[in-house]
């Protein structure tokens, strides 16, 4: 009776799922720890600072600062009656350009800043594989993400908390709702913001499987944003503003109404859901059938 064939001795096997997560740990490692990377955040971290020293400096702490209304920066005529709204205002200040930026430094070197520095033929002679590293490159531009929006509110809440009274919030709509369920929203914004920067994530991922300059990559992907920017400004472009990755951004404050308005947040969720799978799908093509040569 015949018997299957051994597995040859110097075989290789795929990678295992811990070998996978090693790998992950070692890039948040690596992206966390390097100067650029606290620069960013530290300037994101900043922009709260500013605005509540602003506010408090020309309200004496007493008056209301700017005018009514209800979102982006509006929210800052509230602050004074609550600092909660330093987060809310702090988020609204960074997303149009800090945070995109921030994000598309990190995701335009992901790919080019390794072929740039000569790592990326190393890295690839590991058992990862092209998906695997394109992967892992994306989940950490994702959790660099989630941190550098999570920075922003955890710093405007420290300098709302230390310079503004804290209590129940008015919501756009005019109605109260209590300091837990406003701090549970505030919560929820921030994740709103970082999801709405998956779009971003993505067509950065993709411009760094371009060139092998990390300089470029960046310039590009943050170009590209600005010039994004410029066009949603337009209004004989109206008709192709819905499908910017960065019309709906502001949609966040649509989670402080009462009830809450989630048109605008699915139609957000859904254009950076679109964004991710064409330039995730551009970049795995890209990366998988590029010829390696640093």
């Amino acid at each position: 009776m015949a018997t299957a064939p051994s597995p040859e001795p110097g075989a290789v096997r795929g990678p295992s799922p811990l070998w996978t997560l090693g790998l992950f740990r070692d890039e948040l490692v690596t992206t966390f720890r390097r100067w650029r990377t606290i620069a960013l955040l530290g300037v994101l971290a900043a922009v709260p600072v500013l605005i509540g020293i602003a506010v408090r400096v020309e309200t004496g702490g007493g008056s209301t600062a700017g005018g009514g209304g209800g979102e982006g920066p509006a929210f800052i005529a509230q602050i004074t009656n609550n600092g909660l709204f330093l987060v809310f205002t702090g988020l609204a200040a960074t997303l149009p350009f800090f945070l995109p930026m921030a994000i598309g430094v990190i995701a335009g070197d992901a790919i080019a800043g390794e072929a740039n520095a000569g790592t990326l033929r190393y890295l690839l002679v590991a058992p990862a594989g092209r998906t695997r590293l394109l992967l892992t490159k994306y989940a950490t531009t994702m959790t660099f993400c989630l941190v550098a929006t999570l920075v922003v509110a955890v710093s405007a809440f420290a300098v709302g908390a230390l310079l503004f009274p804290l209590g129940e919030l008015t919501t756009i709509s005019g109605t109260r709702i209590g300091f837990a369920e406003g701090l549970g929203r505030a919560l929820l914004i921030a994740l709103v913001v970082a999801a709405s920067l998956t779009g971003v994530a993505a067509l950065g991922l993709f411009v760094s499987t371009l060139t092998n300059s990390g300089i470029a990559a960046m310039a590009t992907t943050v170009g590209l944003l600005i010039t994004i920017q410029i066009l949603d400004q337009i209004p004989q472009l109206h008709a192709l503003q819905p499908y910017f990755f960065s019309h709906y951004w502001l949609s966040f404050a649509d989670l402080m109404r009462d009830p809450v308005y989630w048109d605008d947040l699915v139609r957000d969720l859904g254009i950076q859901g679109l964004y991710v799978a064409v330039f995730g799908s551009a970049a795995w093509a890209r990366f998988t059938t590029k010829d390696i040569t640093a």
